[in-house]
């Protein structure tokens, strides 16, 4: 990303004096001028501390809030994995591919109500939005405990998916109404980090469960493990309720002066208004499928998701190492915390260096050779190195890229939300038919899955580094059309015919 785009570093603050000049719509004036005129009188030292103090305010009231509901909302849709460690396909009558057909068939009502959810949720309030969908998910999925044949399992798993789809694409939609292009990326990392602790918490409590509670009030674990998460849901819903916050010009627990300073710093990093009620979603949804680029993220976010889709069946992998269910579900824990450690690491340095295509192609470099590894050899320690390569290298990758389209797509916040919704509406198709890489018939290397999966990795980090160079073009038409309107000493923003609407100066695409 271009510094340009943030006003309060040192040697740009000039830059943060556009938005008094260019309203990005005639129905909303910008803010006051005389809050306009009392931030641009201050020193960048001020800029400085003001700022840090604001976000970390910011952090502490909505970060672990939203990395603690990923975590249970992964959590939720993920158990099946470890339930299937305990008794329960033998209870349910499952064979073949019906555990296949379970994990899917999630998918398919999840991507259906994506995109009216994340419209929705510029209309209605978030904290209220999300929080209320965490309580149905948690309700819904402790109802899994009590299904008596594979076909209420079924039913349950449709439903599962329609309670669970606002979440994710509304928490990143939330996010990025929150923090500044630059901001926006370390804390899209800290929150899918939630993500591998659902796996290594999911693991942990999978082997707890099944190992100390099979039986006990004659239930057997896996239907505890379903009770015993949806109800931890449902609480943690109650309390988030009243902590997460909406969007920064109707929070309470900011002064009046944050607020202020809150909603003019993400005005100033693009140059446009976020007013909610400035477009309609209608518009918004024809900006987002005008613009060419969303269609290459589409593509990128459904080839990275469908590289990890192994972690549904991550436990049953594990276990053709030769170890029994329960130190199975043990030995996932290990790998899951060194992927959590790994993608807060490459995040930092993507926002340090201001980098993602790279960073993707690395990474995905590495998932690549190890599933190569896994399923070239039965050595059981070199597949266990490459279990751990795996999600390493795929879901820290992941998390780049959702960052990296979240803050590739500017203001109106609709046509925000509609961008996020599609890529992750249609990106997600890739967990219906990606759940069958991995059949039961295939064990222990799983060789059609690993030998396909090593090819997307592939084909992953080279659509990163097409959209690079997309990008650098894009940013070098910005400019060039910058400098025409300079010669001709005129003022306003400058249009970007390609994807029907307009970008301000200094505004430049990451990359």
């Amino acid at each position: 990303m271009d510094t340009k785009s943030s006003p309060l570093n040192h040697h740009h603050v000039d830059h943060a004096e556009s938005p008094s000049k260019t309203p990005s719509d005639p129905e909303k004036p910008p803010p006051p001028n005389d809050d306009i005129q009392h931030f641009r009188s201050q020193s960048p030292e001020w800029h400085a501390s003001f700022e840090r103090t604001l976000v970390r305010k910011i952090d502490l009231r909505l970060l672990p809030c939203l990395i603690l509901m990923y975590l249970l909302n992964f959590l939720d849709r993920a158990n099946l994995a470890q339930a299937r460690q305990g008794t329960l396909e033998a209870d349910l009558g499952m064979s073949g591919t019906d555990f296949n057909f379970a994990t899917s068939i999630f998918f398919v009502s999840y991507l259906v109500f994506q995109l009216p959810s994340n419209l929705l949720i510029t209309r209605v309030r978030p904290s209220i939005y999300l929080t209320g969908a965490m309580c149905l998910w948690g309700a819904v999925s402790a109802c899994s405990g009590a299904t008596k044949s594979f076909a209420q399992l079924v039913v349950v798993r449709i439903l599962l998916g329609f309670v669970e789809a606002p979440f994710f694409p509304g928490a990143v939609f939330l996010m990025s109404s929150w923090y500044t292009r630059a901001e926006l990326t370390r804390r899209m990392s800290y929150f899918y980090s939630g993500n591998a602790l659902a796996n290594m918490f999911g693991g942990l409590i999978g082997a707890a469960v099944l190992g100390k509670m099979e039986g006990a009030q004659g239930i057997a674990g896996w239907r505890w493990l379903f009770i015993i998460e949806g109800v931890i849901t449902i609480a943690v819903a109650l309390i988030a309720m009243w902590v997460l916050p909406d969007y920064p010009s109707t929070t309470r627990w900011l002064s009046p002066q944050e607020r202020e300073y809150a909603s003019w710093r993400l005005l100033a990093d693009i140059n446009e208004s976020d007013d909610q009620r400035a477009r309609t979603v209608w518009q918004g949804t024809k900006l987002a499928l005008l613009d060419y680029r969303l269609y290459l993220f589409v593509l990128l976010q459904h080839l990275s998701l469908l590289s990890q889709t192994f972690q549904y069946f991550f436990p049953s992998i594990v276990g053709t190492l030769g170890y029994g269910k329960i130190e199975t579900l043990w030995l996932t824990a290990p790998v899951w915390f060194a992927t959590f450690l790994i993608s807060v690491c490459v995040t930092w340095t993507s926002a340090r260096t201001k980098d993602r295509s790279l960073h993707i192609f690395g990474l995905m470099l590495v998932s690549a050779v190890g599933n190569a590894i896994a399923t070239g050899t039965t050595v059981t320690g070199a597949r266990f190195f490459a279990m751990f390569l795996m999600p390493m290298g795929a879901v820290s990758a992941y998390q780049i890229i959702l960052s990296w389209i979240a803050n590739s797509f500017p203001r109106p916040m609709v046509k925000r939300g509609a961008a996020v919704a599609i890529a992750n509406m249609v990106g997600n198709t890739a967990s219906i038919y990606g759940s069958y890489m991995y059949p039961q018939t295939a064990a222990p290397q799983y060789t059609p899955g690993g030998s396909a999966n090593s090819a997307i990795c592939l084909l992953v980090g080279l659509l990163a580094i097409v959209l690079r160079y997309l990008h650098k073009w894009e940013n070098t038409k910005l400019e060039k059309a910058e400098r025409q309107r300079a010669e001709n000493a005129e003022t306003g923003v400058v249009s970007d015919s390609s994807v029907g609407d307009v970008r301000a100066d200094g505004f430049r695409y990451v990359y």
